[in-house]
């Protein structure tokens, strides 16, 4: 039985940005480079912040979230062998890249959004080359250019992805609205999962809580994503694609079922008690989450973990895989599952 690492990211780098066609040149992101002598900020971990993203006339951090039990040449893809030697060290078979840059609001241009996206993902592309059975990524979408989605989609399932990466909010709308329902059938045509990571894309929730740790601005969110999908019976009208929820720990499943039981027992409608399982959802769980609990809720087959490889904040665990199989929480053969085989289901592994 092998380990899938259901969240591990890529740190983006110069290089994510060259690959961008001739005519989006000018929407390549800089990187300014503090003075010393200037007051600095910290990361996560407690050092100094040095390097700054420029993109789309914004100020981005590229440091905030640096988790430096890895080594920059791994996390930012320079060398592909240092970061598979690292995962066999972890004992990680497979590791899905979620990106790191784009966790937060970017642009509002939809030319510079397809620009960024075009790159990245070509990036991506060409890193999984180096070992397609090893690392797989999830593709980001331009869905400011909802006519540029299939490009992306239909090349990215060419080329190892196995998901599609949203964020709790995007283009300012939540993720049951119809703008969004064209993507996931593509999606689901296409046997790619969707993967909601901790983040947001609106500038206007982000803005409120700018200054705040990240539960409300990141976390919540995804949450509130899980909730209202399956209020709205949104994942019904799409039956074969899988819905993955990354980097928000899983000890809110049992709140948010309850709270959505309620919700239909008002309207008149049951609650099936599998109703994760018959919705094809997923939710990524952490070594400190009282597991017995969420599983009783969640059932055994749709808990999965990741380790934040590459990041520093709460859902990261750089040993999840060694700790999940060694702690004892949950029995081997459901730990297996976390580990194993209901990622290969929710990735299409």
């Amino acid at each position: 039985m092998g380990a899938i690492d259901a969240d591990a990211h890529v740190v983006e780098c110069e290089q994510t940005f060259e690959y961008l066609p001739n005519e989006y040149k000018d929407y390549k992101p800089r990187v300014m480079v503090q003075k010393t002598s200037d007051v600095q900020l910290l990361d996560n971990e407690g050092f100094a912040q040095k390097e700054f993203w420029v993109i789309d006339g914004r100020l981005q951090p590229k440091e905030g979230n640096i988790g430096h039990n890895t080594t920059k040449e791994s996390r930012e893809m320079a060398n592909i062998s240092s970061r598979l030697s690292h995962m066999k060290e972890l004992g990680i078979d497979v590791q899905v890249l979620y990106p790191t840059v784009f966790l937060r609001p970017i642009t509002q241009d939809p030319t510079a959004e397809y620009a960024l996206c075009y790159s990245y993902n070509r990036w991506m592309a060409d890193i999984w080359k180096n070992a397609p059975d090893q690392l797989r990524w999830v593709v980001m979408p331009p869905l400011l250019s909802m006519d540029k989605v299939e490009e992306e989609l239909r090349f990215a399932k060419d080329h190892g992805a196995c998901a599609v990466f949203l964020r709790g909010l995007e283009c300012e709308r939540r993720l049951d609205n119809p703008y969004f329902y064209p993507m996931y059938k593509l999606a689901e045509d296409l046997d790619l999962a969707i993967g909601f990571h901790s983040g947001n894309n609106s500038f206007s929730h982000h803005g409120v809580y700018n200054t705040e740790s990240g539960f409300g601005k990141a976390k919540l969110p995804v949450v509130a994503s899980f909730h209202s999908l399956l209020s709205k019976g949104v994942p019904a009208m799409f039956p074969k694609l899988r819905w993955g929820f990354v980097e928000v720990s899983a000890e809110w499943v049992p709140y948010a079922l309850n709270d959505l039981e309620i919700r239909m027992r008002r309207r008149g409608k049951r609650m099936s008690k599998s109703i994760m399982k018959e919705n094809n959802f997923f939710v990524a769980c952490q070594v400190t989450d009282d597991l017995p609990y969420v599983l009783e809720h969640s059932g055994e087959s749709q808990l999965v973990v990741g380790t934040d490889y590459g990041h520093s904040d709460t859902s990261t665990e750089i040993e999840a895989i060694r700790k999940l199989k060694a702690d004892g929480k949950v029995a081997p053969a459901i730990a297996d599952k976390i580990l194993d085989s209901n990622a290969r289901t929710l990735y299409g592994l």
